[in-house]
């Protein structure tokens, strides 16, 4: 069965590196040397734009861009959605673009968060560009698929909690995007679909696989197979995003929601937080006891960190803890 997924996927399948660990480990820890990384951090500047807003199509202005927030609100990382002429539509360009910048983060131990959001009114992102695709023969639109399976991977792989905030349309590609994200804020007037199915087509940037982990198995058939859209209140309820509200005049509600679930997240200790999310993603993917010693192996990682000693000295203190991430 390994054999035959790893010859559908084109490649030779991977597991997660906790696994990886547990493989050449054990499922016991003991032994094995744990030590932590953590990159220099780069220096403050007032909104700082990451790396990766640039490259091809930036003569035109960048149609994915970034923004370090600060204020009150460093650790922040908001990724810009703007290619406006074709409603943040999933292009060579766009796609390029999204994966320098998402490379770059993820190797930037200053970011704690990262927030997608659109700036372009009433869309997310529409997913695929049709008229690309229309150009494209069938090998070169396997591969440009393939392409976009694995950047979604690479979103979801981000060490750091990620949120989509989707203040207007997010269909096909455009919601496997926001599958691939850790958390989901959505205006109820927004419409979320895999409509795939519609155009001959499944869902084939992992939406398949990521839907139903989300949404359960039933559900998620009956979207797929219906090529459905639901609006925000409808996907709060199903549990396919975290927070849904009304939307505001100036047309992103979704996003200050999601920032204002983003500030709740930055005070908390990255380092655990970080572990956090590798705990439950990895061991999400195994049985029981193997994801128990996935646990472990991330609890291990804080134990040796300034910031646990400095939660316990916080709390015996009774003042609010300091944490720098070390």
């Amino acid at each position: 069965m390994t054999a035959l997924l790893g010859r559908a996927a084109g490649t030779r399948c991977q597991p997660p590196p906790l696994l990886l660990l547990l493989l050449r480990a054990g499922t016991h820890p003991r032994g094995f040397r744990l030590t932590h990384r953590d990159a220099a951090r780069p220096p403050p500047a007032a909104a700082r734009p990451l790396e990766g807003g640039g490259g091809a199509g930036a003569a035109d202005g960048p149609e994915v861009d970034s923004k370090r927030r600060t204020e009150g609100d460093d650790g922040i990382v908001e990724v810009l959605m703007c290619r406006h002429k074709a409603r943040n539509a999933l292009g060579h360009v766009f796609v390029s673009q999204m994966r320098e910048l998402v490379s770059t983060l993820s190797s930037d131990s200053a970011v704690r968060v990262v927030v997608f959001r659109s700036l372009v009114p009433r869309v997310f992102c529409a997913g695929a560009d049709l008229k690309e695709r229309a150009l494209m023969n069938n090998t070169e639109s396997d591969l440009f698929v393939h392409g976009l399976r694995s950047l979604m991977t690479q979103i979801a792989s981000l060490p750091m909690p990620t949120v989509a905030a989707m203040d207007g349309v997010a269909v096909g590609g455009g919601l496997e995007l926001a599958l691939a994200c850790d958390l989901r804020t959505a205006a109820y007037s927004a419409q979320m679909g895999l409509i795939e199915t519609t155009r001959g087509l499944l869902p084939g940037a992992g939406g398949s696989q990521r839907l139903p982990r989300i949404v359960g198995i039933t559900r998620a058939k009956e979207l797929i197979f219906t090529g459905k859209c639901v609006g925000g209140q409808a996907a709060l309820e199903m549990g396919l995003v975290n927070r849904a509200v009304e939307q505001n005049h100036t047309g992103d509600a979704a996003y200050r929601e999601a920032l204002s679930l983003a500030r709740e997240i930055l005070p908390q200790a990255p380092i655990a937080v970080r572990m956090a999310k590798e705990a439950m993603n990895s061991g999400a993917e195994v049985d029981i006891t193997s994801a128990m010693a996935v646990e472990r192996m991330c609890y291990a990682r804080v134990i040796p960190t300034r910031d646990r000693q400095e939660g316990m000295a916080a709390f015996i203190e009774k003042r609010p803890p300091r944490y720098t991430g070390e």
